[in-house]
């Protein structure tokens, strides 16, 4: 979404709760009742607020709704992606760190990276890609697959508040 078509704060703060859902309920990843719970905290006095309102109902979630909500998550440059099957927010996100235009030994690494993750934690890879590049994000697969299991749950829910910033930074405007 680009700045024109950002909503002022004061929008979002009239919308009734269905259209909130309907326009926000995609920010978290395939988990409209992220939208449900933040909505319910309006009105938000910031932009800041209303992305604080996301990661609180994130927060807030049983660790079973946290881990389906990490688990909607897509692989970094996975099979979601070749098959052409992420959402608009994820592609445009994954193309801007570069990751749609892999050579074939770093789409194996990262195939091969996604899967340890995968078998030593149970869910898949977070990373906020916006502003990073391939090889930030490898390195940091490299650096969290040394985490504990409880130590890596808690990083992905904090880059999954970070992805949120980043898309509500996109569809807001702090006025």
């Amino acid at each position: 979404m680009t700045d024109a078509q950002q909503i002022s704060l004061s929008d979002v703060n009239t919308m009734n709760a269905e259209g909130f859902v309907a326009l926000y309920g995609d920010v978290a990843e395939h988990s409209p009742w992220v939208a449900r719970q933040a909505e319910a905290m309006r009105p938000f006095a910031t932009r800041a607020e209303m992305i604080d309102a996301f990661a609180t109902a994130v927060g807030g979630a049983s660790v079973d709704r946290q881990l389906e909500l990490i688990c909607a998550h897509p692989d970094l440059a996975g099979k979601a992606a070749m098959r052409g099957e992420l959402t608009e927010d994820s592609r445009s996100e994954q193309a801007g760190a570069g990751l749609d235009s892999l050579l074939p030994e770093e789409f194996e690494a990262f195939t091969q990276l996604n899967s340890d993750y995968k078998t030593k934690f149970g869910f898949p890879f977070i990373f906020a890609v916006k502003g990073a590049t391939k090889h930030m994000i490898l390195a940091a697969f490299a650096k969290r697959l040394n985490n504990a299991p409880t130590d890596e749950f808690q990083e992905a829910i904090s880059q999954i508040s970070n992805i949120l910033r980043f898309r509500l930074e996109e569809r807001v405007s702090d006025e």
